[in-house]
């Protein structure tokens, strides 16, 4: 029996040491309050009560398409011109909303609170009022607070911030506990299952998940911990993770055949996994993912891409789309770049691929249009003008609400950039 070969990752070239634009300037993004849209409806048992005005209440309402008579497991505590002109007492104003919204809904077991840029103007410290609510209402629910302020920050910041506030509360794993590996970042439940199924035909029973589907069901950590990144834009979260002890696995994001079968081979080689029983594992999926991508790589190989910076997705869809569809990159442009956590993204990009981190919109513009490129992705209040200007546009947005990981979902990646390319040959005809 074989043993399972560690990752290396040294193609020729790469771009582990490549040089990189910094753009300081005017921004266009949504605010970290987006989060909420997918961490509500993956932590079924908590609430995500945002702190802010009616333009924060109308955001998350548009951005989630809930009827005004549904009842999501979020809402907006309105900061109005009583509360900024100091006429109210902000904390007894919001301790009086939040008794009032436990007694509506007494299913709720974790309820966030979501700063936003106006609690942030008027100074309202949520940290103190989770510690207070979190002790009123103990044990039946555990309060506590996260900044999803749209002041210098993308989209998907929101949950980091918000999976980062969690792990202090975390239990510790038992002195002399075994490995265990923790999956961070969440992902569509579809794709939780079918990475449980590889996982248990591997033979990987020690696999949890953060975040979890419940909120009492927090995954232990400790020394004996090593979690694998699901998600690239989880900074903050590895460095609490690794400060209370864990260990990050170094691998690429599941995105295409060659990320997922990475990603999935580095927590195998951590779990002892034989090399046959690996590859008997991924053999179907990694079959079935092979023939969904060669029916879509005619349509865009060649075809070149530029990436706006919008969600820290874009490398390993840069690293997907160039090696496994044979796209051109004109440019990679992210939010923030983490050389650590991107290492083994770099690596794997063609050699000479231009890098920006940051924004400033003007300047991306400006190369953006001078290139004509075939398909740009990027936030929702730029496709409208590109579009104009005869260019076509994927929202980045569309590709986070999406489930895009693992090998199963390789042909609904690869179809959310063949599909605008299609409509505007349509429209051409």
């Amino acid at each position: 029996m074989s043993v399972l070969a560690p990752i290396r990752i040294v193609p020729a070239g790469g771009c582990a040491d490549a040089p990189v634009l910094r753009e300081r300037g005017q921004h266009e993004v949504f605010c970290g309050l987006t989060g909420i849209i997918w961490l509500h409806r993956k932590i079924q048992d908590a609430f995500f009560l945002v702190v802010g005005s009616r333009t924060c209440a109308h955001l998350i309402q548009s951005a989630a398409g809930v009827m005004i008579f549904a009842e999501p497991r979020f809402a907006t505590a309105i900061i109005d011109e009583r509360d900024l002109a100091g006429l109210a007492d902000a904390n007894t104003e919001l301790d009086r909303v939040v008794q009032q919204l436990l007694a509506r809904r007494p299913e709720i077991k974790l309820l966030f609170l979501v700063g936003s840029c106006p609690s942030e103007v008027i100074k309202l410290d949520l940290a103190r009022a989770a510690s207070r609510l979190s002790a009123k209402f103990a044990p039946s629910v555990r309060v506590l607070n996260y900044s999803g302020s749209g002041i210098e920050t993308t989209f998907t910041q929101g949950e980091d911030a918000c999976l980062a506030s969690m792990v202090p509360v975390l239990p510790a794993s038992s002195p002399g506990a075994g490995t265990e590996i923790l999956i961070v970042g969440t992902l569509a439940d579809v794709v939780e299952d079918q990475f449980n199924r590889l996982f248990r035909q591997m033979g990987v029973d020690s696999v949890k998940y953060f975040p979890a589907r419940h909120a009492d069901d927090l995954p232990q950590v400790g020394s004996n911990t090593r979690f694998l990144l699901a998600q690239p834009f989880l900074a903050d979260t590895s460095k609490a993770l690794q400060e209370r002890g864990a260990k990050r696995i170094a691998a690429p994001f599941p995105l295409g055949i060659e990320g997922t079968e990475l990603w999935l081979r580095a927590a195998a080689q951590v779990a002892g996994v034989s090399q046959t029983r690996f590859e008997t594992a991924i053999a179907a999926p990694k079959q079935r993912a092979s023939a969904a991508l060669a029916r879509s790589r005619a349509l865009l190989e060649g075809k070149r891409i530029f990436f706006f910076p919008d969600s820290q997705l874009e490398i390993p869809l840069a690293r997907f789309l160039a090696r496994e569809l044979g796209m051109h990159l004109v440019e990679v442009g992210t939010p923030y770049l983490h050389r650590q956590n991107m290492a083994e993204e770099l690596a794997l990009l063609p050699a000479g691929t231009a890098l920006s981190e940051g924004q400033h919109v003007e300047n991306q513009l400006d190369r953006c249009t001078a290139a004509r490129p075939d398909i740009v992705v990027c936030g929702l209040g730029l496709a409208n003008p590109l579009e104009a200007q005869g260019l076509t546009t994927k929202w980045s947005i569309e590709l986070v609400f999406t489930p895009i990981q693992g090998f199963d979902q390789a042909a609904d990646l690869v179809e959310l950039f063949t599909r605008p390319l299609v409509r505007r040959m349509r429209l051409a005809a």
